[in-house]
């Protein structure tokens, strides 16, 4: 009978059960209480206790004050390369014997070509296969911004993804994963804007838009083609030949008729209204690109286009003089000073007691003179400060809903640029509103009307894109009314046709839609769809007093809407197309069956849509989810799809959302392949990240990642990822949890191995159909087998991928391994150099494991 080396067996981490030491029994017999012996006993317990827990303390504090990954240093693992000749999309070559040590770049190697070129991603194969069930399973991959490389939150997305549509294809579904990115309009046109200024000292508006539209056009070919090698790099089984972009021809197509078909229902018209808007980037945002600061009082901050740090969370209190009493005022508070000029009223609670005495009398302005109302409105909180508050229609969306219902006259006085405007006078026009700010202040003081400073907690809006602080300006733009769409998505998840995954979303859902407002989708930038309206230029004199516009999906169209409009020929007219773009988030809504071929009825369109799972990340459910869920219903008269299932965020070290402009993003390549700190820091460096910024990231990277990132592999990554569920929170990945998911690989290597070593080169298995158990322990091991399926299927059929990765690694470690694989081997001898042939070796129950 064969033998095999003790050494093979023990390399793989299995623990024979001969030759341990037996446990010696304890004498149950105690020292009499009092005893000098127990009386030493226990004043060595209690000292060892006080040292336990001074030990203790000391490791809390280690662990509250340094939160990075431990500073130890990996064992390098050998890297074994695959360098049997193989083509480019030829099948890989397994006839050669296992390499000794787990290496992850020899396992996943030269597969993923061939799994493309032999089309196992298409569904076009899979309806071809014997198993083959006729059901359909379609899902699109959240297209990602094309402004740079994944980072981990998007590998989790594609590692949830990937596994069902691998599990469903099992099945014998016919299965398409769309692949797609997103142009991302505000985010691409900063960072190319960043670009050209780092390398060649040149601003957008000195070149012409195509120009610039061409520099970034060059970006997306770059940064576009690095998304794709990464998602390859992760294993994405995407129908590649299916891939779009939001920018495409078929998009654009897709982007226009959709404006025109809500235009013409009513549902998207022009207006002026305040607005999210960016002094640097000259632009309206979107309300998911604003972000919430919290201050807890003073703090100096330093902004994009002033030289100065700026102060905020100080409440300046100003004195508004009452309009024929020379002793009487009125005081209010604001930290916002820069909006004075703008105030047309001062307001306070009609039953304030305070103000009784002053309702319907006037005010003098504090810098202008001018007499303002001071009007009661039962919004005002009488309780807050002095319970009488400035109004400042044009710049505060509470102030504007105030302003409409008293019929107050709103006041610009904050430009696009982020300037004082004409209103203000000479003394203030053309300063930087911060700059205005002090001078403001200052000239109160001057004319004894400064009745203070202190310091106040406030929440500050900061643009995500620029770092600036968002204003709230008047502006003419194009809304989508989404009241009624609305309505309907919120009628979806409350009838149960729309299911929320986890169900909690619910709630947030349907809180978001009940306030839910018109969306505004004009952006003032250059890359992106450009909007297909025009206005009609009339001649000086003869034009209507307000503008008038057509819209249309080609100016010939729009050319003829016109001349219907003005009753006259439409050669005779001038029409001017509006120079902004949409809302990128007005495209992405649209995704789900653009990229199918709406508007055109295609056979993808009417075999693969609905979608039958949108998979995201939860903070993508309201300004993502929601829009495809409103536009889709309304432009294709169904839902785009009826179940939803969110993943928990992946986020930093210290909780942050990863962001590229933040310089946090860790790239998945750099986990599977490895990387040392010099290169984590270069990259850094290659970005277009300011000197502060580049500053914090470089030192974090130093802190986490002293010694750079250990090569961990795809399969254990991913892995990593799937173990956690979405009812978890949000994941704070460490590189440590990665690396524990790679040993797991490493057994499952050193076992299949140990399994083939045994069995020899001339086993032939019997096929499945006719094992049956030749041993107790085989039919334990079987039984074990069919527990692990059937928690698997449990798993992929309630989405809830962690209870598959718990039953697999608890069945190979502790089942086969520790248990099926140990026991044929506990009758040798505990000094034995070889042991015999286990019993498992003669039939192929161990292959079905």
């Amino acid at each position: 009978m064969p033998h095999l080396p003790l050494a093979s067996f023990l390399q793989w981490g299995l623990r024979p059960s001969w030759g341990l030491p037996r446990s010696r029994t304890l004498s149950s017999q105690s020292q009499p209480y009092g005893s000098p012996i127990s009386q030493r006993n226990r004043e060595a317990k209690q000292k060892r206790l006080r040292e336990k827990q001074v030990a203790l303390e000391a490791g809390l504090a280690r662990k509250n004050k340094s939160p990075a990954e431990p500073s130890k240093a990996w064992t390098p693992k050998e890297i074994v390369l695959y360098e049997i000749p193989t083509e480019l999309g030829e099948k890989k070559d397994v006839s050669q014997p296992l390499p000794p040590a787990y290496s992850p770049r020899y396992v996943e190697a030269a597969w993923y070509p061939w799994w493309v070129r032999e089309g196992f991603f298409k569904p076009e194969y899979q309806i071809r296969l014997p198993q083959a069930t006729g059901e359909t399973f379609s899902m699109c991959i959240p297209p990602p911004n094309v402004t740079g490389s994944l980072h981990i939150g998007h590998a989790l997305t594609v590692a949830i993804q990937d596994a069902l549509v691998r599990w469903h294809r099992m099945r014998g579904d016919r299965v398409l994963w769309v692949p797609g990115s997103d142009h991302a309009g505000i985010a691409t046109q900063a960072m190319v804007e960043k670009q050209l200024w780092k390398e060649r000292g040149v601003r957008r508006h000195e070149l012409s838009r195509e120009d610039f539209l061409q520099e970034v056009w060059k970006w997306k070919e770059e940064k576009g083609g690095e998304i794709c090698e990464q998602l390859r790099a992760l294993g994405a089984s995407l129908d590649w030949d299916r891939e779009c972009f939001t920018m495409d021809a078929g998009s654009s197509v897709a982007v226009t008729e959709a404006f025109v078909r809500l235009h013409k229902a009513g549902l998207l018209y022009r207006s002026q209204q305040l607005v999210n808007w960016s002094c640097a980037l000259r632009s309206a945002i979107s309300d998911i690109e604003v972000e919430s600061r919290s201050l807890p009082g003073h703090t100096e901050l330093r902004l994009p286009g002033f030289p100065t740090p700026v102060s905020f969370g100080l409440l300046v209190s100003v004195a508004f003089p009452v309009d024929g009493e020379p002793d009487a005022e009125v005081v209010i508070g604001t930290t916002r000073p820069e909006t004075l000029p703008g105030d047309v009223a001062v307001a306070v609670h009609p039953d304030d007691t305070r103000y009784t005495h002053l309702h319907g009398r006037q005010l003098r302005h504090p810098l202008t003179g001018q007499l303002l109302p001071l009007i009661t409105d039962p919004a005002i909180q009488p309780h807050v400060g002095t319970g009488a508050v400035k109004v400042t229609p044009a710049h505060s969306p509470a102030d504007a809903e105030l302003g409409s219902r008293h019929g107050l006259s709103p006041l610009s006085v904050i430009a696009e640029d982020g300037t004082m405007t004409s209103v203000c006078g000479d003394w203030l026009q053309g300063l930087h509103r911060f700059a205005a700010r002090e001078k403001i202040v200052s000239v109160l003081r001057e004319r004894g009307l400064f009745r203070g400073l202190q310091s106040h907690p406030m929440v500050l809006p900061i643009c995500s894109r620029s770092g600036d602080v968002v204003e709230y300006l008047l502006k003419s733009q194009w809304f989508v009314r989404c009241r009624e769409m609305g309505d309907r998505a919120a009628q979806a998840v409350e009838s149960g046709a729309l299911e929320l995954s986890p169900s909690f979303h619910q709630k947030n859902w349907r809180l978001w839609f009940s306030r839910i407002g018109d969306w505004c989708i004009s952006r003032q930038l250059w890359w992106g769809h450009r909007i297909p309206a025009y206005l009609l230029v009339e001649e000086p004199g003869k034009g209507h007093r307000e503008d008038r516009w057509v819209v249309g999906r080609t100016e010939a169209e729009a050319r003829e809407l016109a001349a219907e409009l003005t009753g006259r020929p439409g050669a005779e007219l001038t029409l001017q197309r509006d120079p902004d773009v949409l809302d990128t988030w007005f495209s992405s809504a649209l995704f789900p069956f653009s990229a199918l071929g709406w508007p055109h009825q295609t056979p993808d369109l009417s075999q693969f849509y609905p979608l039958s799972l949108l998979e995201t990340g939860s903070d993508l459910l309201l300004f993502w989810v929601g829009r495809m869920v409103m536009l889709g219903t309304q432009l294709t008269g169904q839902l785009p799809f009826n179940k939803v299932l969110l993943h928990s965020m992946v986020r930093d070290r210290q909780g942050r959302k990863m962001s590229k402009s933040l310089g946090n993003v860790l790239d998945p390549r750099d986990i599977i392949r490895g990387v040392e700190l010099q290169v984590l820091q270069e990259k850094l460096r290659d970005g277009n990240l300011d000197p502060a910024e580049l500053a914090i990231a470089t030192a974090a990277q130093r802190k986490d990642f002293p010694h750079g990132i250990p090569e961990c592999g795809t399969d254990a990554l991913r892995f990593t990822l799937c173990s956690h569920g979405a009812l978890a929170g949000d994941l704070h990945l460490s590189v440590s949890e990665v690396l524990s998911s790679r040993h797991f690989c490493n057994k499952i290597w050193n076992a299949l191995r140990f399994i083939l070593n045994v069995l020899g080169e001339k086993f032939t298995p019997q096929p499945a159909e006719e094992l049956s158990p030749s041993t107790p322990m085989d039919s334990w091991i079987l039984s074990r087998l069919a527990h692990t399926t059937r928690e698997c299927e449990r798993g992929f059929l309630t989405r809830e991928l962690p209870l598959a990765t718990h039953a697999l690694r608890h069945f190979w470690l502790h089942s086969l391994c520790d248990v099926y694989l140990a026991s044929s081997l506990g009758g040798c001898e505990a000094g034995a150099v070889t042991l015999p042939l286990p019993p498992w070796a003669s039939s192929g129950t161990v292959l079905l494991c």
